[in-house]
């Protein structure tokens, strides 16, 4: 199993930056693929952002450009750089790991952008 602890969400204005972190409890090397999704009030989850086992990234159209998803091996912890954040861009953030054949999940933190 894999647990999942995301912070850094927060209230920022609009244009501004924030830095979502989540903590893994096991090796992120040992896991296929970690992203973050995001859930607006009203709409279904959406991907927002993989980061795959070797490195590679994929990012959904909306972010390019304003987000960036990194790790850091040593703390097991991804990373979800965001600029340029748009009212549009609030929602409820979620770490999610793919591993063991299975989907994990953080509990969310919530990004708010004001206008």
């Amino acid at each position: 199993q894999v647990q999942l602890v995301e912070s850094g969400g927060g209230l920022v204005q609009a244009g501004g930056s924030l830095r979502l972190s989540c903590a893994a409890s096991r090796s992120i090397f040992s896991i296929n693929r970690m992203s973050w999704y995001r859930q607006a009030p009203g709409k279904q989850r959406e991907l927002v952002a993989h980061i795959f086992r070797g490195g590679s990234t994929h990012y959904v159209d909306s972010v390019k450009g304003r987000f960036t998803i990194s790790r850091d091996s040593a703390k097991n912890t991804v990373y979800l750089q965001m600029i340029s954040l748009k009212p549009e861009d609030t929602a409820v953030y979620y770490c999610n790991a793919y591993a063991l054949n299975s989907d994990y999940w953080g509990q969310g933190t919530q990004v708010t952008v004001s206008s």
